[in-house]
């Protein structure tokens, strides 16, 4: 088992900067993908960013290429979302992600562990 915990959500305005981490602990040898989703108001939940723990090698879904960062620390078992030139469409809980296999972040029905989510609202 893995267990995720996300922290870091909050408001900013359209263009601001926000931060996400997500804490991993237990069997985390498990996962070889971490990744982060989102999910807005009556819209099913989207891929954001997947870093592979194999190699830290990373991959970005389209609407936020360019503006979201993800990386980790290995020594604190924390992967982070730094969220820039935030847009108003932004705005969703976001949730860490862990999968058992290299395919698993693509899509939400393969992930195997996730967080319980955090907020970010952004306002225009």
């Amino acid at each position: 088992q893995v267990q995720l915990v996300e922290s870091g959500g909050g408001s900013a305005q359209t263009g601001g900067s926000l931060r996400l981490s997500c804490a991993a602990s237990g069997y985390t040898d498990d996962s070889r993908c971490m990744a982060w989703f989102r999910q807005a108001p009556g819209k099913e939940r989207e891929g954001v960013a997947i870093i592979y723990t194999r190699d830290g090698s990373t991959y970005y879904f389209a609407s936020v290429k360019g503006r979201f960062t993800i990386s980790r620390d290995n020594a604190k078992n924390t992967v982070y979302l730094q969220l820039n030139n935030l847009k108003p469409e932004d705005t969703a809980d976001y949730y860490c992600a862990a999968g058992r296999h290299f395919t698993s972040c693509l899509e939400a029905r393969d992930i195997s562990y996730w967080g319980q989510g955090t907020q970010v609202t952004v306002s225009s």
